[in-house]
């Protein structure tokens, strides 16, 4: 497996910088509560919040779809589920990459059932070519081509979430 740099850390942070800005913008001095995806989206998270003036509360959900692989298997999994109460309360989900689109989907219907009053969605990277279900994404990052990638927090079966940039994973 070969990996080949696709997106820089300097361009990461100047979308980052840019998505602050425009939650900022949005929300005006109210309390946002960040909902991130683990583990893809931890990093992202991270530094997001950093830029963002608005008082902050974050929680986490971890869920699957892919174990080990490349491709999604379609079944969204919940392993770690929140623990705060969104009841009344505006939230964005965090995620690192939306690709087909299934766990995301899967996540927003299970939290709108908790009658938050807003549920919007950022997210750093956005793979339309891959979509398979009909979801809308409020804040992005950057599209990106149907390329499966690596670095950021986001990983190939554990691997390579500690690179500062994003890779393109090349199979040998």
């Amino acid at each position: 497996m070969m990996l080949k740099k696709y997106i820089s850390r300097e361009e990461i942070e100047k979308n980052i910088k840019r998505l602050a800005a425009e939650i900022e913008n949005d929300y005006r001095d109210k309390e946002i509560i960040f909902i991130c995806l683990l583990k893809g989206a931890f990093m992202f998270t991270a530094d997001l919040i950093r830029h963002i003036n608005n008082p902050v509360k974050v929680d986490f959900i971890r869920a699957s779809s892919y174990g080990n692989g490349m491709v999604t298997c379609g079944q969204v999994i919940i392993t770690k589920d929140l623990e705060v109460d969104i009841t009344g309360k505006d939230i964005i989900i965090i995620e690192d990459i939306v690709d087909s689109g299934f766990t995301l989907k899967y996540i927003k219907d299970m939290l709108l059932k908790r009658n938050p009053k807003s549920l919007k969605i950022c997210t750093l990277l956005d793979k339309k070519a891959r979509r398979q279900v009909d979801i809308d994404v409020d804040y992005v990052g950057c599209e990106i081509e149907d390329f499966f990638i690596v670095g950021y927090g986001i990983d190939y079966a554990e691997n390579y979430r500690n690179l500062s940039d994003i890779y393109i994973v090349k199979e040998d």
